[in-house]
Formats: C-alpha cells, structure tokens, sequence
C-alpha cells in the first residue's frame, strides 16, 4: 500500500506591493441584466465577476464567426493559406442566406478581403469561402471547429456550421463564449485589431460594424454581435481601461440598443467595483522549502504562469494564503516540478489553488551527504 506523505501547511504574507491603493468599501448595488444569460470575465485572472445561466444551452447566431475566424488565424499562423492568396468564390458561397459582403463567382476575392467581411460585415457569405478555402469544404471545416472547441474547454458547446445559421445541433453557453473570446484576444494578437474597425467597403458597398459600443465606449475595442429570431439579439465585447481588460457576453436580450445597454453595464459594473492585482510573476521565488538528500538543503519555488486576482474593491486586505507541500521533499528535483499547492481564500471563502513548483534543478547529494540526510530523517 503507497504511504501517503504529510503536508506541511505554511501560511504566508502576500507580497508588499501586490495589493491596489486602499478603497472605501463600496456597496455593490445588485446587478440586473436584462438578458437569457450572461457572463462578465477578467482576462487576466480568468475570474467570473458576474454571470447568470452562464451554462445554459443557447444558439450563438453569428457569434459563431469567432470560432470562424479562430480557425482560419490558426490557418493562417500555420501558413496554410495567406492574406494575399485569391479564393475562388463557389456558387453556394455566393448564395448564402443571411447577412452578405457580396462577393461573386466570377471575381476573385482575398483571404484578408474575406476576414474583413466575416468580420465587421458578419458576411456569411464569406465564412463560406474561407471554409472552403482553408479546409477544402465547410462539412471539414466545421470539424476543425469543434476540434478547437475542444481543446479550448468549451465543454457545452456544439458547432454545425461556420455562419451560425440557425441548426438543431448548433449551440454554445455564455461560459463558453467567453472562453473562446479570451482565446482570440491571447492567441492572435496581430489578428485582433480587426474586431475594432467600424467599417468594411467591399465591391463599392459600406456596410458598419454593428457593434455599437465601438462608437458609444472609447475603452471597447470588439468583439463581435448575432442575432436570430431564436437566439435574440447577443454581443460578445470586450473593453481595456490600463492594463486591465474585461469581457462580456449577453445572450438573448430583445433588441439591439438592449444588447448595447446591458453590455455597457455589465463593463462598468467590472471596472467600478473591482481592482485586478499581479499578486506573483511567473518563476519569481516565493519560497524556500526544505529539501533533503539534495545537493542544497533549501528549494526555490514559486508559479510557472503570473498570479492575478480581481477582488471587490475595499476587500484585498481579506485575501490569504496558504501553502501545503509534501515533505519529506526528496532530490533530485527538476525545474517546473510540482511540490506543492498554494491555496488563496478571501475573507475565508476558497477562491482558487495554484500549483507550486520548483524553480531550479537539485541533484542529489554524494553518499555522505544522503547518509547525513536519512539519519536526520529517522529522527525527524
């Protein structure tokens, strides 16, 4: 039977600096979205600071075109296809329903000429041809969709095609949503601006991004809007004041100033009553743990990824921590190894756990150093 190791618990300050200026304790009014579900994000974190039926099954309409064009960046990065290469238009591109860029059959037109479409003009015509382009058919392609999905932690979320015409079997959650929308902004940094762009002209017709907080909130910068008769009117935004950026999503409101308005107040609600701290960089040393039989008697540890918290503003004082490693911590030890677990609370409610790991290789020590080491050990 495999012995289990004791933990040693160790709690610890956070360190000095790490917490934001000191804010009166505002009372957070309750918050009252007018929508089937929605979710508000920190991208840093990843923490939820607001949501309702955040795992409801719901039609994401031309919200689809995110995965769309996650795809086709992929595509892109991999140098499957490039900006400059001309895509023959096929006749059921061309005849799409839905919202258009009006491309035609006998005009060729451009991968960077069909991103902008599908982006700001939410042409389904386009999403189409860049299927087609990218995975020979859309039939592929939508396979390639959900593939992503997959890997990205979209547990409820099922794709049919690349447009988001309505389909039985094509549906996502506002949870998900977010997810995705946070994969766009971190993976395609260079492909990103193009949420921000207020209008399109293609074959001498302007149409505008329907995302009308690009033009009402300085601060929103994308991402994208859908709407069905089924589905509602949806917006996935996404809006950076300094070095924080939050994301929204609204599913099902009823029109399209309604969907503007609660995703205006889902952002504000984020950047009033909550301060994100960098509370630990990635491979900064937060402690030296014991180590036996090893090379050294000390072990650098700390996290292989940057720390942040979003805390309602008023209450960083109440965030603790708390660390538990196995001992006895036996070399050799490999840089990136696991030897712990840093609990977080808030106010003593759990927030979130952080593996800890080694920061540094140890080898082991010669015989007379692990003889050392045991006997000490027999005794402690």
């Amino acid at each position: 039977m495999k012995r289990l190791l004791p933990l040693l618990l160790c709690f610890f300050a956070l360190p000095a600096g790490a917490q934001p200026p000191p804010h009166d304790a505002a009372p957070q009014s309750a918050l009252a979205v007018a929508a089937k579900s929605y979710i508000l994000t920190d991208v840093q974190s990843g923490q939820t600071l607001a949501g309702q039926n955040v795992h409801e099954r719901v039609e994401p309409a031309s919200l689809t075109k995110l995965m769309t064009a996650h795809v086709v960046f992929s595509a892109l990065r991999q140098k499957r296809v490039t900006l400059t290469q001309t895509v023959p238009v096929s006749e059921r591109a061309w005849r799409t329903q839905g919202s258009r860029m009006f491309i035609e059959p006998n005009k060729p037109v451009t991968i960077d000429e069909l991103m902008r479409g599908m982006i700001v003009q939410s042409g389904n015509d386009a999403c189409i041809a860049l299927a087609e382009a990218v995975a020979g058919s859309e039939v592929v392609f939508v396979q390639m969709m959900n593939k992503e999905a997959g890997r990205l932690g979209m547990k409820n979320t099922r794709f049919a095609n690349s447009t988001g015409l309505p389909h039985p079997e094509h549906y996502t959650t506002a949870h998900d949503l977010s997810l995705l929308a946070a994969a766009m902004i971190r993976d395609f940094p260079e492909y990103y601006p193009l949420y921000s762009l207020r209008e399109y002209t293609y074959n001498k017709i302007t149409q505008p991004n329907r995302n009308r907080l690009l033009w009402l909130d300085p601060n929103v910068d994308g991402l994208k809007t859908g709407h069905t008769e089924a589905a509602g009117y949806c917006l996935i935004t996404s809006a950076k004041r300094g070095e924080r950026r939050l994301i929204s999503v609204v599913m099902g409101t009823v029109s399209d100033n309604a969907r503007t308005m609660e995703s205006q107040r889902l952002l504000n609600h984020g950047f009033q009553f909550y301060d994100t701290v960098h509370l630990y960089r990635k491979e900064h040393e937060v402690a030296a743990i014991p180590l036996w039989k090893g090379a050294q008697n000390k072990l650098k540890t700390g996290f292989d990824h940057d720390v942040y918290f979003s805390l309602p503003k008023g209450q960083s004082d109440k965030l603790k921590a708390r660390m538990e490693y196995k001992q006895p911590l036996i070399a050799p030890i490999n840089a990136g190894q696991k030897v712990g677990l840093v609990k977080f609370t808030l106010d003593g409610k759990p927030m979130a756990e952080h593996p800890l790991v080694a920061l540094e290789n140890v080898n082991v020590a010669n015989i007379f150093g692990r003889a050392w080491d045991s006997m000490q050990m027999l005794f402690n």
